[in-house]
């Protein structure tokens, strides 16, 4: 489509990080006035989290139904898209997804959160974002990159099964998601204000799809298909950060610098803007193991909460769902290792596990 639009000295490639930067800006808005965060919806105290599940159910319910509706009114198409490959890289996916829980939740937030609590303020999640994405790209094209590429070798052949293949097709299929997510979120007991914001949230992620994949679609020039994401975003972030004058801003770039925007102007607006840092030398040592294991485990999973969750399961694709799946098994795992700390503390010699921190 975008040859149509009339651009005669701009390229697709031109107007990525601008798309991006417009997504990150509403994104970054609305995730902070949210709270929008997957650690919260899985990991910590019962009474908090079915709230934030609620808010995170929301987002996804509108995600699933917008990228649907656009994929079956043809504007885009997930053939040949890395959700949906023949070949399941089911080790990768297994052990980065619980990696990424687990450092998640040492975080005490998901990369997409810690974004946000990055641009209102917060020293501690600023650093992790950075290790988080030097750690990533180690993986993606570094010194790591063996480990994701023997990681890789173990694969599943599952020819073109996901949900749009099982009987009736995608819409049913996407229909009954978004109906399950919808009233988990209903019963969340979640304020309506904050569900209503969730679920513009959530058509973040079909804009996202239809902006790359059809608006900007040029056949002799392509850019990838992509939506929310925050592992390869960051990465490509950073790497453009220190190299600016050899390689150009992509999506990505323009998406994690409006999120970091955005929730600067929400926090501000709202007066939650602070300054926030470490507290102790052992908090700091968990934040950056916990930043780490987010690193390789995003890459290894396919993504993160967003990236593989948010935006990978309206997919309908199976890498995306069982992703999911083990980063939330692997934020549990180390929610109830890190709470059985301080019994194991009491009953020996080792010392006393410090209270742990909000993020």
């Amino acid at each position: 489509m975008f040859e149509t639009l009339g651009f005669e000295t701009l390229t697709a490639r031109d107007i990525a990080p601008f798309f991006g930067l417009g997504l990150g800006l509403l994104f970054g808005v609305l995730a902070e006035i949210t709270g929008f965060c997957f650690r919260r919806a899985v990991a910590g105290p019962a009474d908090a989290r079915r709230p934030a599940l609620g808010v995170w159910m929301a987002a996804l319910a509108t995600a699933i139904l917008g990228t649907q509706t656009a994929v079956a009114a043809g504007l885009i198409s997930f053939q040949g898209h890395r959700f949906l490959a023949p070949d399941l890289p089911v080790v990768a996916i297994l052990a980065g997804g619980l990696m990424f829980g687990a450092g998640m939740v040492l975080t005490r937030g998901c990369v997409g959160r810690l974004t946000v609590l990055t641009g209102a303020g917060n020293l501690r999640a600023a650093l992790v974002l950075v290790v988080f994405a030097i750690v990533a790209h180690a993986t993606l094209k570094g010194i790591l990159a063996p480990v994701r590429l023997a990681a890789g070798q173990a694969t599943l052949p599952v020819g073109n099964w996901g949900l749009a293949a099982l009987p009736g097709g995608a819409l049913p299929w996407a229909l009954i998601l978004a109906a399950g997510a919808a009233a988990l979120a209903c019963c969340s007991g979640a304020p309506r204000r904050m569900l209503a914001l969730a679920a513009a949230l959530g058509l973040l992620v079909p804009a996202g799809w239809i902006g790359t994949g059809f608006v900007l679609f040029d056949e002799f020039d392509p850019i990838p298909l992509e939506s929310l994401s925050f592992t390869a975003s960051a990465a490509d972030t950073l790497f453009w950060s220190v190299a600016a004058t050899a390689i150009a801003p992509g999506f990505g770039v323009g998406l994690i610098g409006g999120v970091l925007a955005g929730a600067l102007v929400a926090a501000r607006v709202s007066g939650r803007f602070r300054w926030q840092s470490f507290e102790s030398p052992a908090q700091t040592g968990r934040y950056l193991a916990g930043a780490a294991l987010m690193g390789v485990g995003g890459v290894l999973a396919g993504g993160c909460t967003v990236g593989a969750g948010l935006a990978g399961i309206p997919t309908l694709g199976l890498p995306a769902l069982l992703a999911l799946a083990a980063i939330a098994a692997g934020a549990r795992a180390m929610d109830a290792a890190l709470s059985a700390l301080p019994r194991a503390g009491s009953a020996g010699p080792l010392p006393t596990r410090p209270t742990r921190q909000r993020a």
